[in-house]
């Protein structure tokens, strides 16, 4: 029996808001001390009202328009009910028919090409705290530390439309670069910013078997749904095959183990006894407000990547890798900053030195110690000739370390390019003395060996040498004297 996977994925991503959804409580709760940024409202005390945050409700919008939601001019909270260690007062705050964004589309890159899922919704609500779970003399135990409860938190669910782990993953990783350029979440996994929970089934594909829908939890990281998604495939799979009865459930992923556990069957809407939030008044959007918003919404990166094509000639993979990132592509542009002409050259040496050089010090692009400009000043002196491109390497990691203008720092170190014919004979001169075994190999018909003796010519200038007028001269030499 041959089976199609079904696969919808319901993402949560916390808000980057300054303070908490319901109350004045900062949101950075991620290096404070246990239970520090807490009030009455975030520890659901007794008579203690929430009050919306309203930078988090544009928030939410953004992220809807992003996904090509629709915005309702009337949404409200409810109360979803259940009694868990980590929920404050024994129920949260969140959005259940009427959220603030639905019926979306979004499109995002895959191996295949271009992939496709609709976005059900996507509503507002508030984090729950966190447990610590220890351990003492032989005993387990949890401690609950309430800085997270209360932090603005998006869920946003997608119907059905996702067919396999690769699928899933591509829109993972496509829908937090979205919230990270709206610079609506930081979209960290290992923060817990940016979670998943996936609802997995299969169906023949003759449609005369359609397995129970499976939820899985605890993946946090896009390898890990990768990885639970392709598990839990062969074992539904496998128990169809066999004639077992899979049930729908909740299943836990073990990331050591590499396996999915039963951890209880799954809950319905009516089992959270959900009811409207009498504490918070009904949410009314004009057209106005909703366009006020989407105004505030920077250029999203599948429309900055066509266009880096378009306008600037960027190859696509030159443009996905400008792009990835928006601090990035904006660092990019800054270095262009209007002459298309830079554009090839500032895409070669942003991917090339500038991301080498983030890989080797462990730097973000807002990291690193090199303007724009300064950037710019350093290409120009190696397109005019001032400097040597080897020479503009050890240029960029002294503008780095220093904060220095490249003209300074040429000069400083004696880094001008050498293109006088009578001082570069010389050292090709002392280079042919030095290396018999390569001008011999050259000799023998062996014309890489000027790749070597020019790198010696190099070397002896340190990096300093015209590579054109040098390899004539190594030529000339060779040449003559054979």
């Amino acid at each position: 029996m041959e089976f199609e996977t079904i696969i919808g994925l319901e993402v949560h991503a916390q808000l980057l808001t300054r303070s908490k959804m319901f109350c004045g409580c900062s949101a950075a709760y991620q290096a404070a001390e246990p239970n520090t940024h807490v009030c009455p409202v975030c520890l659901g005390l007794p008579g203690a009202l929430p009050v919306i945050n309203r930078e988090a409700v544009a928030y939410t919008i953004m992220a809807g328009l992003s996904l090509g939601c629709s915005i309702p001019s009337y949404s409200k909270f409810d109360r979803k009910n259940y009694m868990y260690p980590d929920l404050m007062k024994g129920y949260q705050i969140s959005q259940y028919d009427l959220p603030l964004c639905v019926n979306g589309v979004f499109e995002f890159p895959t191996a295949n090409g271009t992939g496709r899922v609709s976005i059900r919704r996507v509503h507002l609500e508030e984090d729950t705290a966190r447990l610590v779970h220890r351990a003492s003399n032989g005993r387990s135990y949890s401690l609950v530390d309430a800085n997270r409860s209360g932090v603005p938190l998006i869920e946003i669910v997608t119907e059905p439309d996702l067919r396999s782990p690769e699928e899933a993953r591509s829109f993972l990783v496509a829908l937090r670069q979205v919230l990270r350029y709206l610079g609506v979440s930081t979209g960290n996994m290992e923060e817990g910013a940016f979670r998943c929970d996936a609802n997995i089934s299969q169906r023949s594909t003759d449609g005369t078997v359609v397995g129970p829908k499976v939820e899985i939890k605890n993946m946090n990281s896009f390898r890990a749904v990768e990885r639970a998604l392709s598990y839990e495939i062969e074992r539904q799979r496998a128990a169809l095959r066999n004639g077992e009865t899979l049930v729908q459930e909740t299943r836990g992923w073990l990331d050591d183990q590499g396996i999915t556990v039963s951890q209880r069957t799954k809950e319905f809407a009516e089992d959270y006894r959900y009811f409207p939030e009498p504490d918070l008044p009904p949410l009314y959007l004009t057209e106005d407000d909703v366009a006020g918003i989407r105004a505030r919404m920077p250029e999203l990166p599948a429309a900055r990547r066509a266009r880096f094509v378009a306008q600037y000639g960027l190859s696509e993979s030159d443009a996905a890798l400008l792009t990835e990132e928006r601090a990035v592509a904006d660092y990019f542009e800054s270095v262009v900053d209007g002459n298309q002409s830079l554009a090839r050259d500032a895409a070669n040496w942003i991917t090339g030195e500038i991301f080498a050089l983030m890989r080797d010090r462990n730097l973000l692009i807002d990291e690193i110690n090199v303007s724009p400009q300064q950037l710019r000043r350093l290409i120009a002196l190696v397109t005019d000739g001032t400097i040597t491109m080897r020479s503009a390497k050890e240029v960029l990691i002294a503008i780095h370390e220093t904060g220095r203008d490249p003209d300074a720092i040429v000069e400083e170190r004696g880094l001008a390019q050498v293109s006088d014919a009578a001082q570069l004979a010389e050292v090709v001169k002392t280079v042919l003395a030095e290396n018999p075994a390569a001008v011999g190999d050259y000799r023998k018909g062996k014309k890489a060996a000027i790749g070597f003796l020019l790198g010696q010519v190099m070397r002896h200038m340190r990096g300093t040498a015209n590579p054109a007028v040098a390899r004539q001269l190594l030529e000339q030499a060779l040449e003559d004297e054979g």
